[in-house]
Parts: C-alpha cells; structure tokens; sequence
C-alpha cells in the first residue's frame, strides 16, 4: 500500500503507517529497529532498495530523507509504504527550505520507542558522524568512505571525533579478509616479519587493511596498486614463506600457506545491502575500527620508508636456504674443475701396456693369416 501526503507534518505520517498497516491486516509492529538513511535526490531509490532488502533479515522501519535546503518555502511531502513485497515499512521524506536544516524535528517523531536506530549516510557522510544533527539520535552510524573521493575523507577527524557506534563500509567490506587471516595464524602459527596489501588505487579498504595489519602485528605494512576490483591480495611474509590470500576477478580467492596446497575460497564482492544487515547484527561499539583509524592517522604521519617491506623480510628461510646450498655448490665446482676432467680422462684413456698386447695380438694374427695364404 502505498500513501502519497503532501505538505504535511510527522502527526499526519504517523496516522498514514497506522493506517497503512491496519489496511493491510498487520496492525501490531514486529519491526526491530529504525534505519534513517540520508541520501540525495539520485540515489535515494538504490538506498532504498537497500534498505528494504537487508530488512528482510532485520525487519525495521526505513526513514529516507532527502534534504532540499534553500531559498524556497519550508515544507513536508512524505511517501509511505507498507506491504508491496516490503518487509517492514519505509517512508520517503522530502524536506525542503528551512526545514531541510533540522531534520532531526521531523525525523524523531517516527521513530520507533524503545527500538535501535541505525543512521547511514550512502553518499560518504559528515565529517564526524557523531557531531551530525541526525546523527546523535543512531546508536550506530554508517558511513561509506568509498561513495567520495579519497582526498574528502579525513580520518584524522574521524579518528579524533570517533564516538561508539561509528564504522564505515569500507570497514565492513573487509571483515572476510580479516577473518581468513586471523584463521590463518591460528592454523599456521609462526612469525610474521612484514605485510603487504594489493588493491585498486585510491582504495579506502586498503588503508584500512593495512592499518589494521600494522596493528595488530607491529610490522611494516606496505601497500601497492593493483588493477583491482578493489582489494585483490594480502601477503603475511614469514620465515617459511608467504601466506597470501589473493582475490585477482573479484569473486574466488587462493589461498597460499607454506609447505601446504593452494586453496580456492569464495570471497566475492558483497552488495550494499549485505554491509547493511552485517551491521544491523552488531550495534555494540567496534573498538577494533577505533584502533584501526588511530594506526591510520599514524601511518599518514610515516615517512614512505618506513611502510615498505624489505627484502630481507620478503625472503623465507627455505628460500636462504636453498639459495645459500646453490651458492656453496657453484663455488665447490668452480674450484676443481681441471681435477674432476683428469680423473674422467684417467677412466676413458686406455693404460698403455694394454694398447702394446693389443697390437702385438693384432700382428700376430696377420701374420697366421698370411702363412695360411701361402700355403694354399
């Protein structure tokens, strides 16, 4: 069902959902949360979609707002829907002149009592979430650092402003990677002497990566380009060899340990809408991303050589080893090269007291043969 209002209050929207849904049979709310997603005119249908799709998981209310400040009147168009193949109940909210600029006095009428609210901004986000207007009302706020540009996303700010509840997608993107690799040292356990990350350039989830690696394992972590789609490798360097999990097409993944076979692991690229519900199952603080940002905000201040891996670090002792064994080979045969071509000679070379038997043998049995001919 679905109810257009225009130029209306937040009363009149919350008449239209009980309405809504005693139309359509399901008077009582068996909703969990309420999703407040601030989005523009051009993606708000996409942020939706989103939205509507993770709800399916995590029933909820879905507030989107798109906030048109300007010049013009202040003023309220909502759309509600309920059933039409959604799970909870979604509003469309357009808010426009002055009104645009306290959402929150629209917003916090309709939200649900006594439930969480989730805030995502799918566009990048504030500078600090926690600082935003709509932001205070989420006891978790989403952004996604990879819908802006690198340069417009300060983490030292995010850093410093970080409040419980903060995380970012291009955090939750890599919660996969970073469970295969905590699983790999506890399979594999053994020194980790430096780290690189490999992804597309400009990749926000790299520079998380690597700052997470870094610290967790206090060693260099060092960061290249690649072709991409976005992170396609992780390399732990050990004294036995690299572990590395490599990504190059996006979907499947090797999985590479020392001394064992190669392993394909599905590790596709997930959609929006499963970042969204992995964070709609945990809104209790993350103090790993805080950790991380902070190491973040210490790799920006290191010089370039300080986040490259040697090579001394790169090379595994079997590699040494082995290097080492051809080094010592080649040396013990350029030194004795004419003694070992002697003594193959003294073994082919025929003695000579045997070669004079032989040709006394051989004339003696010409001249049988010519006493013989003689004869006849």
């Amino acid at each position: 069902m679905i109810i257009d209002l225009t130029d209306t209050t937040s009363s009149e929207i919350a008449s239209a959902l009980l309405k809504a849904r005693r139309n359509a049979g399901s008077p009582a709310m068996g909703m969990v949360g309420t999703i407040v997603v601030v989005v523009d005119e051009a993606s708000h249908h996409d942020a939706m979609k989103a939205a509507n799709e993770a709800g399916r998981e995590h029933p909820s209310r879905v507030l989107v707002a798109i906030l048109r400040p300007g010049r013009g009147a202040s003023g309220l168009d909502a759309e509600v829907r309920v059933g039409e193949g959604i799970p909870g109940e979604a509003v469309l909210l357009r808010l426009h002149g002055e009104l645009a600029k306290v959402p929150e006095s629209v917003i916090t009428p309709l939200l649900l009592p006594d439930s969480p609210v989730i805030v995502w901004w799918p566009g990048g986000g504030p500078r600090v979430p926690a600082e935003d207007p709509l932001g205070r009302l989420g006891r978790r706020r989403v952004t996604d650092a990879a819908a802006t540009r690198r340069a417009s996303v300060d983490y030292s700010a995010r850093a410093e402003g970080y409040a419980p509840g903060d995380t970012d997608f291009a955090w939750t993107r890599l919660t996969p990677w970073r469970a295969l690799m905590a699983a790999a040292l506890d399979q594999y356990p053994t020194k980790v002497t430096g780290a690189e990350v490999a992804a597309a350039k400009g990749n926000p989830s790299a520079d998380l990566m690597a700052a997470w690696l870094q610290s967790r394992l206090k060693v260099p972590v060092e960061q290249r380009n690649s072709r991409g789609p976005g992170v396609t490798a992780v390399r732990l360097f050990t004294p036995s060899g690299p572990i590395a999990l490599t990504r190059p097409d996006g979907a499947v993944a090797t999985f590479s340990v020392p001394g064992q076979p190669d392993r394909p692991v599905a590790l596709k690229r997930r959609t929006t809408s499963e970042l969204l519900s992995e964070e709609l199952r945990r809104l209790d603080p993350d103090d790993v991303y805080a950790k991380t940002l902070a190491t973040m905000v210490e790799r920006d201040a290191l010089p370039a050589d300080a986040k490259k891996v040697g090579e001394s670090a790169r090379k595994s002792t079997a590699a040494k080893v082995t290097a080492a064994g051809k080094k010592v080979a080649a040396s013990s045969a350029g030194k004795e090269p004419a003694s070992a071509k002697r003594a193959a000679a003294k073994k082919t070379a025929p003695k000579p007291a045997a070669a004079k038997k032989t040709a006394a043998k051989k004339t003696a049995a010409k001249k049988t043969v010519a006493k013989k001919a003689a004869k006849r």
